[in-house]
């Protein structure tokens, strides 16, 4: 029995031409079976990370081994047991979804009969049974994506790339892609390795996070872990009487420290925002003090991301290096 490895990287860096460090010495490790989330905006070295991790790039300096074999030096051994699914699918319009899945099986070397099952299996399980014989000039955007996922599962790899996947999908679509990355981690043991300007994406399906800014790693952790580091979630309060703002400030004092509130409105931060809700509205009540209205503010991946760089996610960075938007499986 193989046993699988993940991904490990030790002062790994890539420069361009000009002196661009697109990453700057980052670490990280990915364990079997996990799926890491990868933050960051345009321009910050997420895409740069994962051509080097895929030898589609070679670094200029550091380590990455990538299911127990180094990126540089065992380039073919990493390649047989990653997939790949980067930010431009290479699918050709003229063929159909099956004559791709085909294709893929055949350049990975499974016989025929192999190629027939593992094709209308994997059709199946990104719902493109019922598109299989259609050309891919007549896809959706979402339909193409699912299927370069599908592409990437052909040889049943170790480890998997996603890099934004869900760019410019629909809601559903979305969606439908999410339940399929977190069921091959969960039932099949497949390690994945996400990159995404999506917060939420990241939020829902990533064991841990990793922010990357400026070719630097800025935050690591749960995304639990990393939304504690920013705060707590907050309670805030507009009175239905203006007169008894001050009252209820007093009130709301005993349930933890003030905090910025919108106008008209008090706030607190709570140690347990489940429980301490529920405290407070009791309170309120006893005291004879209504509410206009009552708000909990959890924080949010996108908290952590203004607080650890100084910005938000959405819309930011500018133009990476050349390399950067490439795209390949």
């Amino acid at each position: 029995m193989t046993t699988r490895r993940g991904i490990e990287v030790d002062g790994l860096v890539r420069v361009f031409k000009g002196g661009i460090r697109a990453v700057d010495g980052i670490e990280l490790a990915v364990a079997p079976g996990e799926i890491y989330g990868f933050l960051g905006p345009n321009g910050a070295g997420k895409s740069t990370t994962v051509l080097m991790l895929t030898t589609l790039l070679p670094p200029t300096g550091g380590r990455a081994n990538v299911a127990g074999f180094d990126v540089a030096r065992e380039g073919a051994e990493v390649r047989r047991r990653i997939g790949a699914a980067l930010q431009e699918a290479a699918l050709d319009l003229f063929l159909t979804g099956r004559e791709h899945m085909d294709l893929q099986a055949g350049l990975h070397g499974l016989g025929k009969a192999e190629r027939v099952a593992r094709g209308q299996e994997l059709l199946e399980r990104v719902g493109l049974a019922e598109a299989a014989d259609r050309k891919v000039g007549g896809y959706s955007g979402g339909m193409k994506r699912r299927l370069d996922l599908a592409l990437a599962l052909v040889h049943r790899p170790e480890i998997l790339f996603l890099d934004e996947p869900t760019t410019g999908l629909d809601p559903q679509s979305r969606s439908a892609l999410w339940e399929e990355v977190a069921r091959l981690a969960s039932d099949d043991g497949v390690t994945v390795f996400l990159t995404t300007q999506y917060l939420e994406e990241a939020d829902v399906l990533a064991d841990r996070v990793g922010i990357i800014d400026r070719g630097h790693i800025v935050a690591e952790g749960t995304p639990a872990d990393l939304k504690a580091e920013v705060g707590r979630s907050t309670a805030e309060v507009v009175p239905a009487d203006p007169a008894d703002r001050e009252a209820i400030a007093a009130l709301m004092s005993r349930f933890g420290e003030r905090a910025a509130a919108s106008p008209k409105a008090v706030a607190v931060q709570l140690d347990d925002p489940t429980e301490g809700l529920a405290e407070l509205v009791r309170a309120l009540d006893a005291e004879g003090l209504r509410a206009a209205g009552l708000q909990v503010h959890a924080p949010s991946l996108d908290d952590v991301f203004l607080a650890k760089t100084g910005r938000s996610l959405e819309g930011a960075g500018a133009a990476e290096a050349p390399a950067e938007t490439a795209g390949a499986r």
